[in-house]
């Protein structure tokens, strides 16, 4: 396949030994270039070795194991996940010096972490004092998450409790740890903070990393954050450099999450890498690339050998509504009739709808609805049930695999309006807990929640989903209505997906529930590509590509986002629009209201984006 790559492309994977940054645009062909890379390595390079790949999306990673599947046992030659996958299985492996006994079960939304937080506080008279002192409710609520975001602080700045000076901090500091730890749990920035601590106190436990994997690659380096590249860099130690780095700092769009294209120039002093630019775009039209050029004057990217013209256009629609209906109008008519610019047919898997926010999409998902067309949405990193049937289901797996779990026990109490004095006078778990909340409880879901639970018979070491989700799925298509209907039978499908990608990428002595349930934590289960229009945010769609997008929302106000106040937070908000752009292949189509409903129930004018201004779109089209 060499032939066919560039001269620069050909220098990245034919690179063997040393550090090496690849800096690659978009549609430069980077994931190939890791990817074949990875494949001249473990056939070319002798000796028993193994190889980490390493992302920052489980997209991503999905995508690299796709390309490599067709090397014999590439499961046992190289891992291939996210950081934070890695982080985990180090830590179910080697973790007990920091106190992690098997597999660590994660606690990864906001609500479990501002739960473990609240119990913190109840369990600590003077913070309880503190928070009370702070005023109503609602600010006792904003204290809790000002408190929370100090924790993520310091544990994403690798500072421990004996780095916290201020005497609150370090009391909710401890406070949270202890009751993630009562509760059996880690957190996210746990899983990179224990590794970083595990790998800088115990040496010869990064060193026998450092012997497992002879080579190491990353992908999406302008992603990196402090703890992130802390990790990589005690895990490489003083002396190993065999380590490739691929990134493009224009799309550094996950500053929220302390991300920083910094540390893409800090491994190039660090480690003496060799650097290799990727300018060519082998992925977009002549129009898109164009237009992206125009948001960023950075972007190398030449347009006068790319042989297809594309689209880019504006519309200017009166209203939300108009706007949905001009965006389903054209998937349509595009699916209909083609286009010359795209290869063979248009799907309405071709196409994927891009916004902001999740808001910006709501328009047009009720659309979509009212037409009973088919699609997606992927909106957050991991996904979020509907339905209360599999959010309930889904609580009674995590007591099954963490006895422990005092969170989502209470959480699950709640919900079945038991009283907090009945479970904490029951002493009993699994199952038995589960069943003990049935018989106290009036919800009539329950009980098939409870026989969806036994029909598992987990007691026998078989897990068996299908057969529970299909308990599930039947008194959904029971129920009279339709949305509880629909969002359970929608909830069934993605669980019942997501089991079985689960079964088909993991080793057999790993097909367990606990192990299920931290890789659907991690988000690893999910399925990037789905049947019909992809509902996408802009961070969600990052990694993806389609032959047609739509950019909605395209407004002051929106995207930009308002809360762009500074120059780097505008800076990134123009970085988030040139990944939004970069997603098209062939055609782009954007959009936005001059009339938006506001959350309060007003109605406001809306100017148009600064960003179709830059990109020369201005004035635009009537909406048909």
């Amino acid at each position: 396949m060499n032939h066919r790559l560039s001269t620069e492309q050909q220098r990245a994977v034919q690179h063997t030994y040393g550090a090496l940054l690849v800096s690659a645009g978009p549609g430069a062909g980077k994931t190939r270039v890791l990817t074949e890379r990875i494949r001249r390595l473990l056939k070319e390079e002798s000796g028993n070795f193994q190889i980490l790949a390493l992302t920052f999306t489980n997209k991503a990673a999905n995508e690299m194991i796709e390309r490599l599947k067709d090397i014999p046992d590439i499961n046992e030659r190289a891992f291939i996940g996210t950081l934070h996958s890695f982080c985990t299985d180090v830590l179910a492996r080697r973790g007990k010096p920091v106190g992690i006994d098997g597999l660590p079960q994660i606690f990864s939304n906001p609500y479990d972490r501002t739960s473990i937080l609240t119990m913190a506080i109840n369990d600590d008279s003077y913070l309880l004092h503190e928070l009370k002192e702070t005023g109503d409710t609602e600010k006792q609520k904003k204290t809790i998450d000002i408190w929370l975001q100090r924790i993520i602080h310091y544990k994403s700045s690798l500072r421990g409790l004996s780095e916290i000076d201020d005497k609150i901090d370090r009391r909710i500091f401890e406070g949270y740890q202890s009751a993630l730890c009562a509760s059996g749990a880690v957190d996210f920035e746990d899983l990179l903070f224990l590794t970083y601590q595990l790998f800088d106190e115990r040496p010869k436990i990064a060193d026998f990393y450092r012997r497992l994997y002879r080579f190491i690659c990353i992908d999406e380096a302008q992603d990196l954050n402090l703890a992130q590249y802390q990790v990589i860099r005690a895990l490489c130690g003083d002396e190993y450099n065999n380590i490739m780095m691929v990134g493009d700092k224009k799309q550094s769009i996950y500053g929220f999450n302390t991300a920083d294209p910094k540390f893409m120039d800090d491994f190039i002093k660090d480690y003496n890498a060799t650097v290799i630019e990727l300018h060519e775009n082998f992925r977009c039209s002549r129009s898109v690339v164009a237009r992206a050029k125009m948001l960023d004057d950075t972007y190398l990217a030449g347009v006068d050998n790319i042989p297809v013209s594309g689209v880019v256009e504006l519309f200017a629609c009166k209203d939300e509504d108009e706007e949905a209906q001009h965006v389903i109008q054209k998937v349509i008519g595009l699916c209909n009739t083609g286009h010359p610019d795209v290869e063979g047919s248009i799907r309405l898997e071709s196409c994927a709808v891009l916004g902001r926010t999740r808001y910006t999409l709501l328009k047009i998902e009720e659309k979509l609805g009212e037409k009973n067309l088919p699609y997606y949405k992927q909106l957050k990193s991991d996904y979020e049930f509907e339905s209360d049937l599999l959010v309930e289901f889904e609580l009674c797996l995590r007591l099954l695999v963490n006895p422990k779990d005092r969170i989502h026990l209470d959480e699950l109490r709640k919900k079945w309006g038991i009283g907090q004095k009945m479970v904490e006078n029951k002493a009993v778990l699994g199952t038995q807990v589960i069943s003990y909340l049935v018989s106290n409880t009036t919800d009539k879901k329950a009980n098939v929640i409870l026989e969806a639970v036994e029909s598992l018979n987990i007691s026998n070491d078989i897990v068996r989903m299908p057969k529970a989700l299909g308990i599930l799925e039947k008194y959904g298509g029971g129920l009279d209505d339709e949305d509880d209907k629909r969002a359970i039978l929608e909830d069934t499908k993605v669980f019942n997906g997501e089991w079985d990608r689960f079964l088909r990428s993991q080793r057999a002595r790993e097909n367990d529930l606990a192990s299920f349930m931290t890789h659907r934590a991690l988000g690893t289960m999910q399925q990037p590509r789905q049947e019909g229009l992809a509902l996408l945010t802009v961070h969600s769609s990052k990694g993806l590509e389609f032959d047609v997008v739509f950019i909605v929302g395209m407004s002051d106000g929106t995207f930009p986002d308002y809360r762009a106040k500074d120059a780097k937070a505008k800076e990134e908000e123009r970085r988030n629009a040139f990944v939004a752009v970069t997603r098209s292949r062939r055609l782009l189509y954007l959009s936005y209201p001059q009339l938006k409903e506001m959350p309060w129930g007003k109605k406001k004018t809306q100017a148009p984006s600064l960003f179709l201004k830059d990109m020369g779109l201005l004035p635009p089209g009537p909406c048909p």
